[in-house]
């Protein structure tokens, strides 16, 4: 039951009694001065933490071994919104953090996916990726020996700036509101995963695999404070040297313990399928890589974040500040290893002490109770298939290397009278048809892409193939597989044919490795995040309903009084409020 306001009060005796006039007004006064109390009262740091690929089931799966200061302490003290899902369709890292940053659909915010084709350049541009400012440590991107997310080598050049993300974030919006004067930082392993939480406002910081440093941008800054040079002189990574990924408890305690070697999870060099996973040395050029597919990577994250809060001061004054936290170790060892399995389990139970120790850091610093925190997800993530296949549950890899595509490429042409190049490329989730092709006159666009989509649908696993042109003329069905699409659909940097894999079904290749698990579908179990709010003037409940991911934008906004992102389409998480 919500208390009634002392113009409630006043008004319900006003009918009763015939109360005074003069009492409803002073009454009025008295809500109008708590209302202006409640308006100036506003969180000192807002704490958003995006893990990365940690579906919606994750935070509860091994609730019975959580600590009390980390996963339990959202759980049982915050707002879980245990029914949260993306509402666009492509599930990859960039396109859910910049929505969760933005309170915006992809479709306005722009990221579309981790890489797109750009038709002004002719050439597939890596999400952030921009020319115009440096990297400000030479050599940091320089990972073509140990990285394993194939999207960041799609860039052309080392600079890196948000100026590609179309929508205002929740954290250039603090920044409007208070003239400038929140401090506003995020960090990741990621480039993309920090750049997006910071916005166009912010500073963003991330882990150079190629120098074993955190680094930064010349859009950030022109040198680095002395504060970073510090924090990179101390070499926290190398003494991770000579050291192992260990199990945190006996094997036998573990869910998964008897499985710790499955025949469907990846190898890479000398790290094994099997505990202990050893570091090696920083000689070693897959030495940084270790570390990221490991609890280590999210431990050497939450060193720099607690640097920022000390250094920076964040949350010292009564201008609310912004720290983002993107934890990438849940994803990376997702696609090695499988969300069912040792290493997935053991993660997140080492997540869960990582993140207690950055909030007994905050609670200490800033104080818990002056500070708003909300974990999300960028994206979930499927089972491997093994695994699936192991509990009886149909499901499997997909290869359309071992497609027959001639006959089919050579029918559409002649039907149309197409010579030459038809189909520029495909860069998941789109296939791109050439620039000739789409400006030729006498060639029906819309005709060719439902030819395309009616001809791949016929390919093993293919579910769905929605031609562009019948999103832009709304004339696709209207249920929730084609909203996702339309969500995700931008004009300028979509594809032609938006392909769909059945549920359960993806392609494992990343750069040429086999790997367990990969995400960027619209089924459920990649749009199924947590949403939990926790801190700053919450009460611990759990909510059922269904909400997505671009509700958490507008919520902070509203929370700290600051406009709604410039493209936000979500609605209030009420129970934030207090309501």
């Amino acid at each position: 039951m919500k208390t009634q306001s002392a113009l409630q009060r006043t008004l319900q005796a006003f009918f009763i009694t015939g109360i005074s006039i003069f009492a409803i007004a002073q009454a009025f006064a008295e809500d109008l001065v708590q209302v202006t109390a409640n308006a100036a009262e506003k969180p000192r740091l807002v704490l958003q933490i995006t893990v990365d690929q940690f579906r919606g089931d994750l935070p509860t799966r091994y609730f019975d071994r959580l600590g009390k200061g980390g996963l339990r302490y959202l759980l049982q003290e915050g707002i879980h919104y245990n029914n949260a899902h993306h509402a666009h369709a492509n599930t990859e890292t960039i396109v859910g953090h910049v929505t969760l940053a933005t309170g915006a659909h992809p479709a306005a915010h722009g990221m579309i996916g981790n890489i797109w084709f750009d038709r002004t350049t002719g050439v597939t541009t890596y999400n952030i990726e921009d020319p115009d400012f440096r990297l400000l440590t030479e050599g940091a991107d320089v990972d073509a020996d140990t990285e394993i997310d194939p999207t960041q080598k799609a860039a052309t050049s080392d600079g890196r700036s948000p100026m590609a993300i179309l929508t205002t974030t929740f954290s250039d919006e603090l920044a409007s509101l208070t003239g400038g004067k929140a401090k506003i930082f995020s960090v990741s392993v990621k480039d993309r995963g920090a750049v997006s939480m910071a916005g166009h406002a912010g500073k963003a910081f991330w882990f150079s695999k190629a120098t074993n440093q955190f680094v930064t941008s010349s859009y950030y800054y022109d040198d680095y404070p002395q504060w970073v040079v510090d924090w990179n002189a101390r070499e926290l990574p190398q003494s991770y040297a000579n050291t192992a990924w260990e199990l945190l408890h006996p094997i036998d305690t573990y869910l998964f313990g008897d499985r710790d070697d499955q025949e469907w999870e990846a190898e890479l060099d000398s790290y094994g399928r099997t505990f202990p996973h050893a570091f090696t040395t920083p000689e070693n050029p897959y030495f940084s890589t270790f570390l990221t597919i490991s609890p280590a990577g999210d431990q050497i994250t939450t060193d720099f974040a607690k640097t920022i809060i000390a250094e920076e001061g964040l949350g010292d004054d009564d201008i609310t500040d912004f720290l983002g936290v993107s934890y990438s170790a849940t994803d990376y060892i997702g696609h090695f290893f499988g969300p069912s399995s040792l290493e997935s389990e053991d993660n997140i139970l080492q997540l869960d002490r990582t993140l207690a120790d950055l909030f007994a850091y905050v609670d200490q610093e800033v104080g818990l109770e002056n500070t708003l925190i909300v974990l999300s997800a960028d994206h979930g993530a499927p089972e491997a298939p093994g695994y699936l296949k192991s509990i009886g549950i149909p499901a499997d890899y997909v290869s359309p290397d071992t497609w027959d595509k001639d006959p089919v490429i050579a029918r559409i042409k002649k039907k149309f009278s197409i010579e030459g190049q038809m189909i520029e490329g495909y860069d998941h989730p789109y296939i791109y048809l050439t620039n000739d092709i789409i400006n030729d006159p006498g060639i029906d666009l819309a005709a060719l892409e439902t030819a395309i989509a009616e001809e791949l649908v016929a390919f093993p696993a293919v579910s769905y193939a929605v031609p562009s042109t019948s999103l832009k003329r709304g004339t696709v069905p209207d249920n929730l597989m084609t909203r996702a699409v339309l969500n995700n659909f931008n004009p300028a940097r979509s594809g032609n044919i938006y392909v769909v894999f059945n549920p359960g079904w993806f392609i494992n290749d990343l750069d040429g490795l086999s790997v367990a698990v990969v995400h960027g579908s619209p089924w459920r179990y990649d749009t199924y995040v947590p949403i939990i709010f926790a801190g700053y003037g919450t009460k611990p409940q759990t909510v059922s309903r269904r909400v997505h991911t671009v509700d958490v934008a507008i919520t902070l906004s509203t929370a700290v009084g600051s406009r709604p992102p410039s493209g936000a389409a979500g609605d209030v998480l009420l129970e934030v409020l207090g309501q």
